[in-house]
């Protein structure tokens, strides 16, 4: 199978695994507990919250583990039960779309920022939307379907200067592009371990000191007391692990992903494909695209067949028969957003991957 969906997830990298076996094998102890198993435990967490700091530019502190992106959007949003008036944008996840449907139904009002072609926040709409002043706003840094990442310090800076608190989902961004925090004028920014090859139920929402989360379970104190639970110590230190490969890696991997993305920009051309958000800045390694008169699941499912592993940019609701709303967001037809397929590159995947897939798509298409 050519893997090409490295968005959705990715393979646990092999020495990620390697610094995990020894705690789920030998190093069973609970990081309470004060005997020394327990101490090796709690020592390899703390390890880890560094590693995961490194990676975005915080001290240790900030770092409050928990089981993905998911968990730490919604330990974010958590934050927003006592603000009446919030902000996001049309082309946020659905772990920060659904939980704001829960809040609006308890009398919360929500402004959507608009976005234009090219998926980027456009400007007056955002303008409309300070001037309502929002307690809390959920703004993403990098779109999981696109790729477009946002000049968040911008917005977010003038966010901030009217006292709304910001969080940002860098689920996708993290790992993939340069990070600091600091930089970002956030208060609140959820990342996920299993996007840069570490393991799925790890995450970590970063905090700036002096914000405090509203708790979304109780019990033992773990994690400051806003994330109570017996920590999960060999998926945080294979986060921990992956963290600081990805660091180290990135000048390279970015360089890998931006030659395998140009060629296969190069190879949909010869297809007519109309590659969605192409002309702002994106995720190094991020393709979607749409062909005219193409059923995107269809496509995708006879890809499967040939053995190559894609998603569809269609996203539909289960029942609803709907178009990525994301790709609605930007004005994309109804027909040409059914159509769309997302690639997204990882460091295993070669040009010789690239070359077979788009030859797989011609034969598919009967374009060859």
């Amino acid at each position: 199978m050519v893997y090409l969906d490295h968005n959705a997830t990715t393979p646990l990298d092999e020495r990620v695994l390697e610094a995990m076996l020894p705690f789920l094998k030998s190093f069973y102890g609970n990081p309470s507990a004060l005997y020394r198993i327990g101490r090796l435990s709690r020592s390899a967490i703390e390890t880890a919250r560094e590693q995961v700091a490194a990676l975005v530019g915080v001290s240790p502190s900030q770092v409050l583990f928990t089981s993905g992106g998911t968990e730490s959007n919604n330990l974010a949003l958590n934050s927003i039960m006592s603000h009446s008036r919030l902000l996001i944008s049309s082309i946020e996840h659905p772990s920060i779309t659904e939980p704001i449907e829960r809040f609006q139904n308890r009398s919360c009002s929500v402004d959507v920022l608009a976005v234009d072609k090219n998926g980027i926040f456009e400007r007056e709409s955002f303008d409309r939307c300070c001037a309502n002043r929002p307690n809390f706003a959920s703004l993403i840094l990098a779109n999981n379907e696109t790729g477009v990442i946002q000049s968040i310090a911008e917005w977010a800076g003038v966010l901030r200067e009217q006292g709304t608190i910001v969080h940002t989902d860098a689920v996708q961004a993290a790992g993939k592009m340069p990070l600091a925090f600091d930089s970002l004028n956030v208060q609140l920014m959820s990342i996920s371990g299993h996007k840069i090859y570490g393991p799925k139920g790890s995450g970590a929402l970063i905090i700036e000191k002096g914000t405090e989360p509203e708790p979304l379970q109780l019990g033992g104190g773990q994690e400051q007391g806003f994330r109570a639970g017996t920590e999960n110590v060999a998926a945080i230190v294979g986060f921990g692990k992956a963290a600081e490969l990805a660091l180290s890696e990135m000048p390279q991997w970015r360089n890998q992903m931006l030659d395998l993305r140009q060629l296969l920009e190069q190879r949909l051309a010869e297809l007519n494909a109309t590659i969605f958000s192409q002309a702002v800045e994106r995720l190094p390694n991020t393709v979607q695209f749409g062909i005219d008169g193409v059923d995107g699941e269809m496509l995708l499912m006879q890809l499967d067949k040939k053995g190559f592993a894609v998603s569809s940019g269609s996203a539909c609701a289960s029942g609803g028969g709907m178009p990525s709303p994301v790709l609605m967001a930007m004005g994309v037809t109804r027909d040409l957003a059914k159509s769309a397929l997302r690639v997204s590159l990882g460091k295993a995947n070669t040009e010789a991957d690239i070359t077979d897939f788009v030859k797989c798509l011609k034969t598919i298409l009967n374009r060859t």
